[in-house]
């Protein structure tokens, strides 16, 4: 189990689902969602935790999964590389599979919904 786990999507039905996944595999402690990237940045920077895991959605608007990336990257946090960001998509795109696999910060691309068999195979 871990003790925080970071969500970040804007679709409020997939938070919950994905929320309530979580909840009922113990995951994290502490799962804390944010219905965008920049609410999220902003989360990181007032330091309040460090997650352990990130859920990541690819498309939402005004700032991507990628564009996120770009600005966690520019963030001072502690153990950032030690962070594990799971990049989530309903996307059938081989370039956002071929992007997140490229990006240093991304663990694994994921395709939603998250199930309860892939949190067993992440852990």
């Amino acid at each position: 189990m871990y003790n925080t786990c970071l969500l970040i999507d804007d679709n409020y039905i997939d938070n919950y689902v994905t929320r309530r996944i979580l909840e009922s595999t113990n995951f994290a402690a502490d799962i804390v969602v944010k219905q965008s990237a920049n609410e999220a940045i902003a989360w990181l920077k007032s330091g309040n935790a460090i997650p352990e895991v990130i859920f990541l959605d690819l498309r939402m608007p005004t700032m991507s999964g990628f564009d996120f990336l770009r600005e966690f990257d520019k963030l001072e946090i502690e153990n950032k590389n030690g962070i594990k960001v799971y990049m989530l998509s309903s996307s059938l795109d081989p370039s956002d599979v071929k992007r997140s696999a490229e990006n240093k910060y991304i663990t694994q691309f994921l395709h939603k919904p998250i199930t309860q068999k892939i949190l067993e195979e992440l852990a």
